[in-house]
């Protein structure tokens, strides 16, 4: 059990996620915050916690916060990271960070100058599998990276009468696709490869320029049924559906990824394969115990995750023997441990212990490399 406690911002989906895994990983959750009293209560009431703010400053009130979890709308993150760190509070923040490259470099200025501990919840790089990915392209098993391929697709948007607040370049800033999801592959596929992106060059796609808004709001992945009672409206859409881009590496090697919200069938698959000198890693998220090893001169291998037979490192964020699955909320919890420690200061991570501020950042001016390429047709570098 962590001895800070900690207040979480925001009811939607992702919201009730952090407190669940918070809750699971020993963190005790002083409070919640939604857009109204009501939610607030609602979601307090359904986890056992002990308070629900009324407003933003409640919460930065409460002396018996110690973290602040943003779960809220893109274009609150920026004023409501600074915000808390201002009342003393650690900051972890669902990505992106900020709105633009600016606020992002601002808050990385703010954090490097404060003892606070500041993150961004990339949390699909703590898939144990995926660490142990990382630890076997660190030993030198893979050999030298030649390219890299992936792809991180959903279906929630298929139709036009889909619609959330994401799809707005106003509340979720000018990509989208590659921002929401586009982002998370990027963060996973650098942090297992020790690789920086060079160069990008990018196309973009909006399949439904105009899509049908209910009158009224609704959460994201929220029941299709409900929806499609309530009233429409037609609204211009200025974001992507889908987009594609090819990638160089500081080191020469290249990449290709692409994503998608608009591939029926996939509800949340991600996937990537390393192409290294002495062998391919391969993983797909529908199957996030197992990692796909490649060979030339001997057969193909499936690891599955087992805590006795991976690396330390892979084994300590392991909460299950094998065969015994972990998934998409293990990873929230695994990443608010290495948080949380670092905070008590109790952390044995020796490298990259959770995803920062400046990770955040990186991620903030990819995306407006990306972008730029695909507006002006042409290869960025960053």
């Amino acid at each position: 059990m962590f001895s800070s406690k900690a207040a979480v911002v925001g009811t939607g989906f992702i919201g009730p996620v952090h407190i669940e895994a918070l809750l699971r990983a020993g963190v005790r959750v002083r409070g919640v915050l939604g857009t109204t009293l009501k939610k607030s209560q609602d979601v307090a009431d359904r986890f056992g916690i002990e308070r629900a703010y009324s407003d933003y400053q409640e919460l930065l009130s409460d002396d018996q916060v110690d973290v602040v979890h943003l779960t809220s709308p893109n274009r609150y993150h920026y004023s409501q990271a600074i915000q808390a760190m201002e009342a003393g509070k650690h900051v972890l923040c669902e990505k992106p960070l900020a709105m633009n490259s600016k606020e992002s470099a601002d808050l990385v200025s703010r954090a490097a100058l404060s003892p606070l501990k500041t993150g961004v919840n990339y949390n699909v790089r703590y898939y144990p599998v995926c660490i142990e990915a990382a630890e076997r392209i660190r030993s030198g098993t893979t050999g030298d990276i030649f390219h890299v391929s992936g792809s991180y697709v959903q279906d929630w948007l298929h139709q036009p009468t889909d619609f959330n607040w994401r799809v707005l370049g106003s509340e979720g800033g000018s990509l989208r696709a590659l921002a929401d999801i586009g982002t998370h592959w990027l963060d996973l596929v650098q942090s297992i490869t020790g690789l920086e992106v060079a160069s990008v060059c990018a196309d973009l796609q909006t399949v439904f320029p105009i899509r049908q808004r209910p009158v009224g709001e609704l959460e994201t992945f929220s029941e299709k049924v409900r929806s499609e009672l309530l009233p429409r409206i037609d609204a211009n859409i200025d974001t992507e559906d889908y987009g594609a881009v090819l990638i160089r590496f500081r080191n020469g090697a290249r990449g290709t990824m692409h994503v998608s919200q608009v591939t029926a069938g996939h509800k949340n698959t991600i996937r990537f394969e390393v192409a290294g000198s002495q062998q391919t890693l391969g993983w797909n998220s529908q199957h996030p115990d197992e990692l796909w090893i490649g060979n030339r001169n001997k057969q193909n291998e499936i690891v599955v995750r087992d805590p006795a037979l991976m690396s330390s490192r892979a084994s300590r964020h392991t909460s299950y023997p094998g065969g015994h699955s972990e998934g998409f909320p293990d990873t929230f919890k695994q990443l608010f441990r290495s948080f949380y420690a670092a905070i008590a200061g109790d952390t044995n991570e020796d490298w990259n212990p959770y995803p920062t501020f400046a990770d955040g950042h990186r991620e903030i001016l990819l995306c407006e490399a990306i972008l730029a390429s695909a507006n002006e047709q042409r290869w960025v570098d960053l």
